[in-house]
């Protein structure tokens, strides 16, 4: 993830109020994490500002520089922080939310908080259906699917890996799509009318291979959507959709009828 040098620069010269005397209860560490999600917390620090180097904190604290590694560390793995190797650590945008009742369209979602979108689509080809997929599908083990893998990024960082497989029976033409200019997700929708979702949320480690595609440490957790579609009662497609749980999160609001709320 790149960002300009350019950005506004958190102030690092007045001392915090969670100084090591002010608050001897706190490990050292704790003191810096507090007084960072302090300055986030009451606006003085906006997403996008960058925060005081190591250095400055360091001399600000009076503290060893393994301890304000920690604390930037934690800040990190909680998405509170981004830090970019080689420009510095910034404050963290909130993790967007993506909808539970409704098939949401990720990309629309993202360029409309006036991000950047991109599909990174690593796979598009016939596969035998695993014993797995064909059970979600209603075919038998080996029959012939699609299947795809994207990599979807906003602002150019990994917020889903989607690994889809679809029923080519009700999507014939699917494997022809330029999948680099309309994802996969958004050409069923605009194609195949389906009349049933399925979703089912969990807490899941990603394997080596998913973390590396996701850019993003093994020991984290995921938030793994496996979502199932049907047209007529006749399942169209199965997809994993693997989210950072430090970058991304799962939610809906709706009325008592069953309803999405609108905004």
């Amino acid at each position: 993830m790149s960002r300009s040098t350019s950005t506004r620069t958190a102030s690092p010269s007045r001392r915090p109020a969670s100084s090591p005397a002010a608050a001897p209860a706190l490990a050292l560490y704790e003191q810096v994490k507090d007084f960072i999600v302090r300055r986030i917390q009451d606006g003085s620090w906006r997403a996008g500002d960058r925060l005081p180097s190591e250095s400055e904190l360091v001399a600000q604290f009076g503290i060893s520089r393994m301890t304000v590694n920690r604390a930037l560390r934690e800040l990190t793995e909680q998405g509170r922080i981004v830090r970019v190797a080689g420009v510095g650590s910034f404050v963290a945008e909130d993790k967007p939310q993506s909808t539970l009742l409704q098939i949401a369209n990720l990309a629309s979602e993202i360029r409309q908080r006036g991000h950047d979108y991109r599909c990174d689509v690593l796979a598009v080809r016939r596969a035998a259906a695993t014993l797995e997929v064909a059970a979600a599908l209603d075919l038998g083990t080996g029959a012939s699917v699609f299947h795809t893998q994207c990599v979807h990024r906003e602002n150019g960082v990994p917020v889903q890996l989607e690994d889809r497989h679809v029923n080519p029976a009700l999507a014939p033409d699917f494997l022809a799509q330029d999948f680099t200019s309309v994802p996969p997700s958004e050409y069923l929708l605009r194609s195949v009318p389906f009349d049933q979702v399925e979703h089912v949320v969990d807490a899941v480690l990603p394997t080596p291979e998913q973390a590396a595609l996701l850019e993003m440490p093994a020991h984290e957790p995921c938030l793994l959507l496996t979502r199932r579609t049907w047209s007529r009662g006749v399942p169209v497609t199965v997809v994993r959709c693997l989210h950072p749980a430090s970058r991304y999160r799962l939610g809906s609001r709706f009325r008592t009828d069953g309803h999405p709320v609108a905004g």
